[in-house]
Order: C-alpha cells, then sequence, then structure tokens
C-alpha cells in the first residue's frame, strides 16, 4: 500500500484533511513530504496504525487525542485524555498577561498547563504558579513545561486549597463553565474530554462563583482576576465579580467578537 491508497482508503470515513494529518502522523513526515510523494510506500505495521487511528476518529476521538498533541499560542503541546484540549480563545488570558506584565502569577484549572507554561514563555522573570484537582493533568503539564524549558510551579488541590496564605498579582481561570445539562456535552469531541474540566452546576457558574468568593485573600492590592467564560455569560460573570467588590471590570472579545474573557481588580 502506498500513501495515495492509504487516503483513498479512509476517504468514506472521515475527512481527507483528517485522514492526512492522521496518516503524517504514523509515518512521521511533513505535510509536503505526504503531498509530493503520494507513491510512498506504507508498512503493514504504519498501515495497522493508520486503520485503528481512523477508526476511531470515525467514532468521534478528538485529533489531538489521537496524535497527542495540539498547538497552543504557537507551541506544542502533548495532550492526553486526562486534560482539556487546548483551544484559542484561552490564548486571550496569555495575551493579558503579557498586558499586564504581572510578577507573580496563579494559573487555576491548569490541565495541560498550556496556559502556565505560554504565560512563563512570554515572561520569564515571572514566578508562576499552576495548580489542578487531577494528578494525571499534572503530570501531563510537568512534561509539556520541561519540553519547553520553563519553570512553574504545579500543585495539587482544588482551586484555592494548596494556596494558604499566598497571595499573586494575576489570577488567570479557565474553569469548567459548561452547564451540566448542555446538550453539547454528549456532541462532537467534548464528548471524550474531562467532563469535570466542562460542566460547572445547572448554570456552568458554579467554580466560578467558588473562585470569585475566593479570590480576594489570595490578590495582593490592585491585583487582578480573570476569567474565561461561555459565549453568553460575560454579563453574569462580571456581576459576580462587582458583587465580590471588584472593580476596573474589563471584557475581552475573541476572533469572532465574543466576549469571551472579563475580569477585575482588588480595590
Amino acid at each position: 500500500m502506498n500513501c495515495g491508497e492509504a487516503l483513498e482508503e479512509a476517504r468514506s470515513l472521515i475527512p481527507q484533511r483528517e485522514a492526512r494529518l492522521l496518516l503524517r502522523h504514523v509515518l512521521g513526515v511533513s505535510h509536503a513530504m505526504l503531498e509530493a510523494h503520494p507513491e510512498g510506500k506504507v508498512s503493514l505495521q504504519d498501515a495497522a496504525g493508520f486503520r485503528a487511528l481512523v477508526a476511531r476518529r470515525a467514532e468521534g476521538c478528538p485529533i489531538a487525542y489521537l496524535t497527542g498533541h495540539r498547538e497552543f499560542y504557537g507551541l506544542e503541546f502533548h495532550v492526553t485524555p486526562a486534560v482539556l484540549i487546548p483551544r484559542e480563545e484561552t490564548e486571550l488570558l496569555v495575551e493579558i498577561a503579557v498586558e499586564k506584565s504581572a510578577q507573580r502569577i496563579l494559573d487555576l484549572g491548569t490541565g495541560s498547563g498550556c496556559l502556565a507554561i505560554a504565560v512563563a514563555r512570554e515572561l520569564p522573570q515571572a514566578q508562576v504558579t499552576a495548580v489542578d484537582a487531577s494528578a494525571a493533568a499534572l503530570d501531563v503539564a510537568r512534561e509539556n513545561a520541561a519540553r519547553h524549558g520553563v519553570t512553574v510551579r504545579f500543585l495539587q488541590g482544588d482551586w484555592f486549597a494548596p494556596l494558604e496564605g499566598e497571595r499573586f498579582d494575576l489570577i488567570l481561570a479557565n474553569p469548567p463553565y459548561v452547564a451540566e445539562n448542555d446538550p453539547h456535552l454528549a456532541q462532537g469531541d467534548v464528548r471524550f474530554e474531562p467532563r469535570s474540566a466542562l460542566a460547572a452546576g445547572p448554570d456552568g457558574l458554579d467554580d466560578i462563583r467558588r473562585i470569585v468568593a475566593a479570590a480576594a485573600a489570595h490578590l495582593l492590592a490592585g491585583g487582578r482576576l480573570f476569567f474565561e467564560h461561555g459565549y453568553d455569560q460575560a454579563q453574569a460573570v462580571a456581576a459576580l465579580l462587582a458583587e465580590a467588590g471588584f472593580v476596573a471590570i474589563e471584557q475581552r472579545r475573541d476572533l469572532a467578537g465574543i466576549p469571551r474573557v472579563t475580569g477585575g481588580a482588588r480595590p
């Protein structure tokens, strides 16, 4: 079997773009190499591996879990089913950290570590701490930090639990924010992602409420707290921050013009 034949075999199961990504992953070749040499041979072992990946993708398993990596903020990150797949909108939080030039930064719910690591790369003088409740997620995050040569302090615990008495200039959070009965949880790639990283109570705001309630005790005066949130939650998150005494509330829009990040400052 050659590359062209392998792709043709997969045509009826998954889109060709995805098939090319999976074949490149199995063969360890570049896009240019695959396109230039469709006659290239595929060994029996590689053909079997490719068919297995195509079958799993046809069942809905995310490409990122099949290949084990995903790009975020121009960096390649290892991902497993233990972590949420990094998404483009979360890059807004990196941009905020760079803009604020904070020196003591906390990433709550770090998952793969993509946010904390990207911030540490952009702000090498900053002290970056990242927390997650999942030991398996932290294993992935530590591997990614080592891969990118950055120093991040990783702690296991539920939100602020491992941080008694500590204060920060900037707290960034991409917590679960999907309503637990949202039908999208049973659709597409999110079916395969950890539900604990996605759903948060009847309106999706349970974890955001918990973080807002405890954040002031972990912020220096003038320190800021920013959340990524759902497309329709900006007003609700802003109200929660205001009710908790946060000031200078601001919002950032994603590339589609949708408010996806909301934050405020501790007086």
